[in-house]
């Protein structure tokens, strides 16, 4: 047997729920023993899926058997103890200790050090922070009481981030493994190719583009990097891209695979759940931002290799448009069939990613040429879908540790009281700065759904009191979280493009953080201005979209070259007034008539600069190709 065959019965599981199997069958099962099950067999896979050496073995499936049967117990028990909560006794807070601490161990071998490090110093704070000084100090808890509520409580690891993970996160999965199973990536890299190669620069714009795809088959910035940085970034390199430069393309435009809409890295569910506001609401929400952190990608992009006399590869070499488009259906009528499931009939997203996964399956069995697996993809698919659960279940269990520690340990309150003074004495700015740092402090070494979930669980609330809209506070803590993977001196994306390009890795990680430069100054604005979340009249959005798109105009070319605009300080003075212009909309009413005005000059402005860009560098004279 292959082991990996035993984290199968989780997507089996899973698929049998959103199906809704059990109910239909007559067994009257509760969402949180379904959870406890899911978690138990996370659990049982992630030890003996990543295993010790040598004879420490036989501890791993003594920790895989104690873990499964600890999460079981909880399953069998729960509603039972729904009726008997008062009781604290050795039955229930030993399978207590050992499910936690089997879980937990499971999340270090397949998450890292850092997010079991995270969990465990939460559950040390929730049992010691009494002890503390100052708004630090914890809640005085009973240690069993502390424990079970982890354990069993809806607000502890079987809660609402495991619910999504288990159920939205995994239709997603299922869907993404299928398409992926079906040729789905190789078709979103030929399309790319087909469009984009032969532009100057190609090879970059190819880049951008299929990462960007690829963010709806794939929930990690790394994943993304290693799937399509394979055949990007040596292309970059071949076309006259240094290493560096290459490298960071590809692991930008990664990382906004996991902020482009429909999934965010599967990201969009667990915001929704949060706010309690419907997932197209974050999808539109999300909308605009995405666009402009892609569009001034593509300028920079654009503006580097037009400076540096960088071509596009010969159309001979490239996949004509007509054929790719025509075979690309299998993957285009799948992902149609999402969206309606999705917004024509409003059924829950996990439900309609399983559909659209059915449907992609179907279309392979129908249109597959004679000799392509078809009934053997389907263990494939099982295999690779529970090998990408097992993190993401696990990176919930942890979100749940640390949401039932904030509940029970008043740490929440304690931070919001902090953050509010900062806002007290400084305004929101400050506390706007001073949470994108600790979120990207946070966001050090997790994945996606965990650095949202533990930054937004700590720094949300104090944005919100500070008057920050709920949307735009969660948006803006996702993003400093999300930046933690292109900022060094971590930047765990840069360095993972980096290995492949045999670049520096500080040099790829500073060219990172230039080309994500609007990820850095956006949330800010959108933090002030809602139009740019689609929240406003629709002469505020089209200001606000106007007042961005030509400041990172001009932002693109001060940061592709040096000599932009004659260098020096010319060149400061245009990104001074870049950095006013984005602005402009946060510190005036995007519908009023200084902001209009502001666009108006900025657009003239743009215009001229052009025309000074292109008189100094006759590579600049054409339009954007």
């Amino acid at each position: 047997m292959n082991r990996q065959d035993l984290a199968v019965p989780i997507t089996v599981i899973g698929i049998l729920w959103l199906l809704d199997v059990p109910r239909r069958l007559g067994f009257v099962i509760i969402a949180e023993q379904y959870l406890a099950l899911m978690i138990g067999l996370a659990t049982l896979a992630g030890l003996l899926l990543a295993p010790l050496r040598g004879r420490l073995q036989v501890l791993d499936w003594i920790g895989a058997a104690a873990g499964l049967a600890s999460w079981l117990w909880l399953a069998i028990n729960y509603e039972d103890w729904l009726l008997d909560a008062v009781n604290r006794g050795p039955e229930k807070w030993i399978p207590a200790v050992v499910a936690i601490g089997c879980t937990l161990e499971a999340t270090r071998r397949h998450c890292g050090m850092v997010l079991a490090s995270l969990a465990a110093g939460f559950i040390v704070y929730g049992l010691f922070g009494t002890h503390l000084p100052g708004i630090l100090s914890a809640a005085d808890i009973a240690w069993r009481r502390f424990i079970l509520y982890l354990y069993s409580d809806t607000n502890g690891i079987p809660g609402l981030v495991l619910g999504v993970g288990a159920t939205q996160i995994l239709g997603f999965i299922v869907f993404g493994s299928v398409l992926n199973a079906v040729g789905g990536s190789r078709i979103l890299t030929d399309l790319a190719m087909a469009a984009m190669g032969h532009r100057r620069g190609g090879p970059a714009k190819v880049a951008i583009i299929a990462s960007s795809l690829f963010g709806t088959l794939s929930g990690s910035t790394v994943a993304n990097v290693m799937s399509t940085g394979v055949v990007t970034i040596p292309m970059m390199k071949r076309s006259g891209f240094p290493a560096r430069y290459a490298a960071a393309i590809e692991a930008v435009a990664s990382n906004g695979g996991q902020i482009a809409p429909p999934v965010m890295g599967a990201t969009a569910f667990v915001i929704a759940e949060f706010l309690q506001v419907s997932y197209a609401t974050v999808v539109l929400a999300a909308l605009l931002p995405a666009v402009a952190y892609y569009v001034m990608l593509y300028l920079q992009v654009d503006r580097y290799a037009a400076v540096h006399g960088l071509e596009g590869v010969d159309r001979s070499e490239l996949p004509p448009i007509g054929p790719v488009l025509v075979k690309s259906w299998p993957l285009l009528l799948p992902l149609g069939v999402l969206m309606y499931f999705l917004f024509g009939l409003g059924y829950a997203p996990g439900k309609a990613a399983l559909y659209s996964a059915f449907a992609s399956y179907a279309l392979h069995l129908v249109t597959a040429p004679r000799g392509a697996p078809r009934f053997g993809l389907i263990l494939g698919v099982l295999r690779d879908s529970s090998s990408t659960l097992i993190p993401v279940l696990l990176v919930c269990a942890v979100a749940g540790i640390v949401i039932g520690t904030i509940n029970v340990s008043g740490l929440g309150f304690g931070l919001t009281l902090a953050l509010g003074k900062v806002a007290e004495l400084g305004g929101v700015l400050p506390l706007l700065a001073v949470t994108a740092l600790i979120a990207i402090v946070l966001g050090v070494g997790m994945p996606t759904t965990g650095v949202y979930v533990v930054v937004s669980v700590l720094l949300a609330p104090a944005l919100v009191k500070a008057g920050i809209n709920p949307m735009a506070a969660h948006l803006f803590i996702f993003y400093f979280g999300l930046l933690s993977m292109l900022t060094p001196p971590v930047a765990i994306a840069s360095y993972a493009a980096a290995s492949l390009a045999g670049s520096d890795m500080w040099q790829t990680g500073l060219a990172g953080m230039r080309l994500a430069v609007v990820a850095y100054l956006i949330p800010f604005v959108f933090a002030f201005n809602t139009a740019l979340l689609l929240d406003g009249s629709w002469l505020a959005i089209a200001v606000s979209c106007l007042s961005v798109g030509a400041s990172g105009i001009i932002l693109a070319e001060v940061l592709a070259w040096r000599g932009a605009y004659g260098g020096g300080l010319r060149r400061l003075a245009a990104a001074a007034a870049a950095a006013f212009i984005g602005a402009s909309t946060a510190l005036f009413d995007p519908a009023g008539l200084p902001a209009i005005g502001i666009t108006i000059a900025a657009l003239a402005l743009v215009f001229a600069l052009r025309r000074m860009a292109a008189g100094a560098n006759p590579a600049l004279r054409s339009a954007t190709p």
